[in-house]
Formats: structure tokens, sequence, C-alpha cells
């Protein structure tokens, strides 16, 4: 490897890395000699990814935040900077819809596990001048309220909901990240891949969302590849915050301006979701 290349070389964590777009991300950015970490639920998968690639792999489930802890600890401990943290684990979950630690799953997996991750390896990350980038849906989730007081979803069981709700917690948190953490040279972006041909959706037990997921109809006429719904994630890794891209915003096909969710805007909601959280993490 020459000098050129190993100075552009990035630490990249990515979760959710055993399969769909964060696999393929990662194959993307490793050819791009870039030192990227699989982080996945599954053993097997996780394993095999790691070794196609011949990288380091570490195996977490985000419904135990114990977990997570251990995650935040073995990543903080093997490296001494983290260049950029991926955090794109997510989906729809179903039966049981509660954690081991109590939470609804589908809200855990995709925003508290992503936000304890995140807050537990926050000193490296500003140390790094790190970048952390989200993976939601389009327009940041189809919510026109979010209850704070009732982000487990305990008045409201419903995992499609749920779920909504969780992307447009991504979005909230990317953007209070950058409010809290900008000036001290951490950057954030939230990004929407588009339908891609995955695994996603396989473990809930909504039939809408089976059917997105696995219709062979659905998939053919506007499911794009994994490599497609990587290529923001690339992307947003490779280039550089303030002049490729800027920090706190959304992004659909590598540009601003689409349409968010209107409670997306929402500081003082930004805010208190992050104060929420900090709560319901300790």
């Amino acid at each position: 490897m020459n000098d050129d290349i190993k100075g552009s070389s990035k630490v990249i964590v990515i979760t959710g890395a055993s399969d769909g777009i964060g696999a393929t991300a990662a194959r993307l950015l490793n050819q791009r000699v870039h030192e990227v970490i699989v982080v996945g639920r599954s053993p097997r998968k996780t394993a095999a990814v790691a070794a196609e690639l011949g990288v380091n792999h570490f195996v977490a489930d985000f419904a135990r935040l114990d977990d997570v802890r251990k995650l935040a600890a073995d990543l903080d401990a093997a490296y001494s900077r983290i260049d950029i943290l991926a955090n794109n684990a997510g989906g729809v979950f179903g039966d049981p819809v509660r954690t081991v630690d109590g939470f609804e799953k589908t809200f855990q997996i995709n925003h508290l596990a992503a936000f304890l991750l995140t807050s537990l390896l926050m000193d490296k990350l500003v140390a790094s001048r790190a970048t952390v980038i989200q993976t939601t849906t389009l327009h940041g989730g189809n919510v026109r309220k979010l209850d704070l007081d009732d982000l487990n979803s305990d008045g409201n069981l419903n995992p499609i909901r749920a779920y909504n709700a969780a992307k447009l917690e991504n979005v909230l948190f990317t953007k209070e990240l950058h409010r809290r953490y900008h000036s001290q040279g951490l950057s954030s972006a939230v990004f929407y891949p588009g339908i891609v041909r995955t695994n996603f959706g396989s473990e809930t037990t909504s039939r809408l969302m089976k059917f997105l997921s696995s219709s062979r109809a659905v998939s053919a006429t506007v499911g794009t590849p994994p490599e497609k719904g990587a290529d923001q994630l690339v992307w947003l890794a490779e280039s550089e915050p303030g002049r490729d891209w800027a920090s706190g915003e959304f992004y659909v096909k590598r540009k601003t301006g689409a349409r968010l969710n209107r409670l997306a805007h929402d500081a003082d909601l930004a805010r208190g979701l992050w104060q929420r959280s900090e709560q319901l993490i300790n």
C-alpha cells in the first residue's frame, strides 16, 4: 500500500453489516482500502462477511443493550480512532415485542441501541473528528406525532408505527448530534437508501411489511440492488463534510432538499428526544 492510500484510509464501523446495504457498503469500502469493521447480530453471517473481506468483526444483538455496551467497550479498546460510525442496523420486528430490557423491540433496535452506542463512543468519535451516519426512510418516518412520554409504545403498540417513529428519531438524533457536537469537530448525516432488495422486514409480524420485503413483484418493479442502496453510505463515509456535504442534513440520492416529515425540523423535539433517550439508557 502506498503512502497516499495509507493517508486517506479511514477506520469505519458499520452496524447491520451482515447483510443488505451494510454488507454491500462494507465490501465497497474495503475495496477502497479503508479499515472496515463489520458488526452484525448473526454470528454465522457476520463472520462470513468478515472472512470474505479479511476484516475484523463483532457480534452484537441490538435487542440486548448489554450487547451494545460490550460492543462499545470492545471497539474502544481495539481502535485508537474511529473515523466513521455507520448506524445502519434496523428493521421492523414482531414477537416478542418487548426486549429483555423492557423496551419495544423495533424502537430499541432502530433508535435506542444506536443512541447508546454513539453515546458510549462519543469521546473517541470527537477526538477522531468522526462522522456518524444514520440510515432512515423516505421523509424520515411517516408519523404525525412523537410522544416523548410514550417512546416505548406502551399506549399504542403497532410495529409499523414504531418503525416510522424510530426513523423520525434517527433524523432528530442526527440533527441534535450536529447541534451538540459539530463545533467540536464531529459531523453527522442521515440518508434514505431507497427501496432495496434485502432481507429487511423478515422478522416482522406485519403482513404489509412482509409483502413489501419479500414480494417478487415489488422487488422486480421498485426494488433497487444493494449496491445502489449503499452508494450514499459509501459517499458520505469517503467524502469530506463541509466540502462535499453539509453536516446535520438529510440526503436522498446524494442531495438535500427532499421533503421531510415536518416534525424532523422541530429543534425542541430533537432536544427532548435526546434527553429522554439519555434517561432511558441510564
